[in-house]
């Protein structure tokens, strides 16, 4: 009787340590006219959402002293690696920084992705992927350069294709190369690795008539991603950003045009329900990613309110 009173003790205790470390969803943000920096949202079950008061990382970087898009990541080390779009032109580069408590933040520089290329009109959205497989992250973007790709009724200057660079470190990248050219001018990818070999592209098609959202799939995380979908978002929607929860994936996206925020959920990338009735997100939320934290640093930063 003792023994089997004892061993539910340990198996209430290890279940209560397991709650306690249980990891949460963490959703960066910013708000226009994105001057201020970074800001954070956080849900337990992934649909409900609830803003962290406060800045945790002022837009220092850059000519235009701006922050978009952050986008963030947690290493197998448990260190958060944020990347984010520092100006609405010239070839800079991308913001980057890094932080073991998602407060205090360290290793804050410029990393030149674009610096060969002269007349790069811009660099948007960065985009974090870890790739396991390889144990390297991926960084992935949007840029312009005049005429170098065909295009429809764009612009050329806002005729958009995605690159890339890698790096295991954050001190040294491999060279930056051409990630994805669907034929369209393209912005806003999130790579998605959906099972082993299997792996989705989601992304916005920028061109004039459409600005909406699409999938397209690869069986390596560098692509080349094929079999573009149709849109399952609607006119003027961007900044889509992927999570798994339990055996649906939800796609979160800025609905710019209805000035709302919205999403879909999807098995299979297929086919897409929209799911609005059952998501909660603040009212001035602008589009960054959805990462996971551990519950002890979320605590830390509902204490901190800056």
């Amino acid at each position: 009787m003792k023994a089997n009173l004892k061993l539910l003790v340990v198996v209430l205790v290890a279940s209560l340590l397991a709650s306690c470390q249980r990891d949460v969803y963490m959703f960066t943000s910013f708000r226009e006219p994105a001057d201020e920096g970074l800001r954070y949202l956080y849900s337990e079950d992934g649909y409900s959402w609830k803003a962290i008061e406060g800045i945790f990382l002022k837009p220092e970087l850059g000519e235009q002293k701006i922050m978009r898009d952050p986008s963030m990541v947690r290493g197998k080390d448990g260190v958060y690696h944020l990347v984010w779009t520092i100006g609405w032109q010239g070839n800079e580069g991308i913001g980057y920084a890094s932080s073991k408590d998602l407060i205090h933040w360290e290793n804050k520089k410029i990393v030149p992705v674009m610096e060969h290329e002269a007349t790069t009109v811009n660099i948007w959205a960065p985009e974090l992927f870890y790739d396991e497989d390889e144990d390297r992250f991926i960084i992935i973007w949007a840029s312009t350069i005049p005429e170098r790709f065909p295009k429809g009724e764009e612009e050329e200057r806002n005729n958009h294709r995605m690159y890339y660079t890698t790096t295991q470190d954050f001190e040294t990248f491999t060279e930056t190369k051409l990630f994805a050219d669907p034929g369209f001018s393209i912005i806003d990818a999130v790579i998605v690795k959906k099972d082993k070999d299997d792996y989705v592209l989601v992304l916005k098609d920028n061109t004039r008539p459409n600005r909406n959202l699409k999938v397209a799939f690869a069986d390596h995380p560098l692509g080349p991603y094929e079999n573009v979908s149709e849109p399952y978002s609607d006119f003027k929607t961007e900044g889509p950003s992927v999570i798994k929860v339990d055996d649906e994936w939800l796609i979160y996206f800025d609905s710019y045009g209805s000035k709302s925020y919205e999403a879909v959920s999807t098995k299979d990338f297929k086919t897409f329900k929209k799911t609005n009735d059952k998501i909660s997100v603040p009212e001035g939320h602008k589009h960054g990613t959805i990462f996971k934290a551990s519950k002890k640093d979320l605590k830390r930063l509902l204490k901190e309110k800056k």
